[in-house]
C-alpha cells in the first residue's frame, strides 16, 4: 500500500532484508521485540499495533481506557484546558468516530444559533451517538445554514472516506460514511469521492448564514502525537477560529452576553 520496497523498509526498520523476507514467507516467527520494532517502522496506530501482536501470538501492550477512567485524569484535565482556552471560539472532542466527547460553552451556542441545543442534537441524532457528521449533515442541523454548502461538504465526505480506508475494518465509521452518502447522493454531485479524491486543503472553511447574519470561519483539528492508549491516540480535537473581523467579533460578543 505504502509503495516501499522490502529493502528500503528492512533499512528503515534496522533489519536484514533477508530475516524481512523469511518473516513475510512464515518461515521464521518473530519475536514480541520484533513485532514492536516493525510496528514502529511502520507507524502503525497503536490499535493496529495490539492486532499484530495477537495475530503473532503475543499479549497487547496498548491499554483502551474510557476517557473518564481515573487513569486518564491526566488526558481529561488537557482537554478541558484546551477547550476552555479556545474561548470564546468553538473547540469540540471527538472519538475515532466523530462521535462528541466534550465541547467548549462556544460550540454549545453556535448550535444554540439554531435551536435548543439538546432538541437540535435529539433531531439530527436520536441514537444519542451525538456524531458530530450527523450535526453537520443533517437538514435538521447545521446543513441548511452552511453557505458554502457544497466545498464544505466536499472536504468532510473525503476527508471521512480517507479515515475509512486507513481503518477499514471500522464497521461503525463504515456505516456512517454509508449513510450521509446514500442520503445526500454525493456520487451522483460528482465530487470525487468514489475515485482519485482532491488533496484535502490544509483548513476547512465554514461559512454560516443565520438570518442576515454570516459568520466566516476555518476549522484545524489536532490530536495527541505521543499518546500511549488507544482512546487518547484517537481522540480528535477540533477548533473553530474566525476568518474576518466581524466573526471574531460576533464569538466574543455572543459570550458576553451568555
Amino acid at each position: 500500500q505504502r509503495r516501499v520496497s522490502q529493502l528500503d523498509f528492512s533499512l528503515d526498520a534496522g533489519i536484514s532484508q533477508k530475516h524481512l523476507s523469511f518473516l513475510e514467507s512464515g518461515r521464521s516467527k518473530p519475536s514480541r521485540e520484533m513485532v514492536m520494532t516493525i510496528s514502529e517502522a511502520l507507524e502503525l496506530p497503536l490499535r493496529e499495533r495490539n492486532q499484530l501482536l495477537h495475530s503473532a501470538g503475543f499479549a497487547q501492550v496498548y491499554k483502551q481506557r474510557a476517557l473518564d477512567n481515573d487513569e486518564m485524569s491526566m488526558v481529561q484535565d488537557a482537554l478541558q484546558m484546551s477547550l476552555k482556552h479556545h474561548e470564546p471560539y468553538p473547540a469540540i472532542v471527538a472519538d475515532r468516530n466523530w462521535n462528541l466527547l466534550m465541547a467548549n460553552d462556544a460550540s454549545l451556542r453556535l448550535v444554540g444559533l439554531v435551536g435548543e441545543v439538546e432538541d437540535v442534537w435529539q433531531k439530527v441524532d436520536p441514537s444519542g451517538d451525538k456524531n458530530v457528521y450527523r450535526m453537520t449533515f443533517s437538514e435538521h442541523g447545521m446543513r441548511p445554514f452552511i453557505s458554502n454548502w457544497d466545498e464544505m461538504a466536499m472536504h468532510m465526505m473525503q476527508r471521512l472516506q480517507r479515515e475509512l480506508s486507513a481503518d477499514p475494518e471500522n464497521d461503525y465509521l463504515a456505516a456512517l460514511h454509508k449513510e450521509i452518502a446514500a442520503d445526500f447522493h454525493y456520487e451522483d454531485k460528482k465530487i470525487g469521492l468514489l475515485g482519485n479524491p482532491t488533496p484535502i486543503a490544509p483548513i476547512l472553511p465554514m461559512h454560516m448564514t443565520v438570518g442576515d447574519v454570516t459568520l466566516k470561519t476555518f476549522s484545524m483539528i489536532s490530536s495527541f502525537g505521543t499518546a500511549q492508549d488507544i482512546t487518547a491516540e484517537e481522540i480528535k480535537v477540533e477548533t473553530f477560529f474566525p476568518g474576518d473581523a466581524f466573526t471574531r467579533v460576533f464569538f466574543q460578543r455572543l459570550a458576553e452576553n451568555g
